[in-house]
């Protein structure tokens, strides 16, 4: 049913600081041709009866998900069916995904490096290392050996900071998605992830991630999606 997904949402069931209900974003996404949504909840996954019967209601393939802020920043949790104690620790929170066949991302890894310093840096703010210059500088953040996959495409992150994620998962060849960290229907598909094969459910999705068969997308809201390449050197 749907190769592409946006793989980082958040609506007004599960995340505090959106704007965007379910039913407006099922309805902006069907009208970008986009068929794969990850609800990517604040609060944590919605209730799954809830969340089944809604998705039941609409001919797109939507995900239970959830943004966990750990010692070392986001990440995105798939196939973890609720929050638990612990997960304020990013190793916590692997443990709990391996344990349930689940996939964690680090998301939006380099937000707030370039432009906001170690301040507004969530994933050195336990980490005393200093803040990366250069991709090599930040390969041994031990974030890399938790995470699954690396977010280095995110809609609410600068373009300095994606591109510097996108070379360091290129050093430590790790699988990349994309996703738009949408909180309203403005900038929803901004970036996505773009699948080789058909996904037609939530346990489709899950193997699919772990397959690694996939890239971050851009240009969807403009009518001409491409993989997601460097963007702050192209201007």
């Amino acid at each position: 049913m749907a190769k592409l997904f946006d793989l980082h949402i958040h609506t007004t069931k599960g995340s505090s600081d959106s704007s965007l209900t379910p039913e407006e974003l099922v309805l902006e996404a069907e009208g970008l041709g986009l068929f794969g949504l990850c609800l990517t909840e604040h609060a944590g996954p919605w209730e799954r009866h809830e969340f089944e019967r809604f998705a039941a209601l609409h001919n797109v393939v939507l995900v239970r998900a959830m943004e966990v802020e750990t010692d070392m920043g986001h990440m995105l949790a798939f196939g973890v069916d609720q929050y638990q104690g612990g997960f304020n620790k990013a190793a916590g929170l692997r443990k709990a995904a391996d344990l349930e066949g689940g996939f964690v991302v680090t998301a939006h890894p380099f937000r707030g490096v370039f432009s906001q310093g170690r301040a507004g840096s969530l994933l050195y703010k336990s980490v005393p290392d200093p803040l990366p210059k250069e991709p090599e500088d930040a390969v041994g953040h031990p974030i890399f050996k938790l995470a699954h996959a690396v977010e280095i495409a995110n809609g609410g992150t600068i373009d300095e900071e994606n591109d510097f994620a996108l070379r360091v998962a290129g050093l430590l060849g790790m699988p990349v998605t994309g996703g738009s960290d949408a909180h309203s229907a403005h900038g929803l598909g901004r970036f996505v992830t773009s699948f080789d094969d058909e996904i037609n459910n939530e346990q489709e999705f899950l193997a699919a991630l772990h397959s690694g068969r996939y890239h971050a997308g851009m240009g969807l809201r403009f009518g001409h999606l491409r993989p997601y390449t460097l963007q702050a050197a192209a201007r």
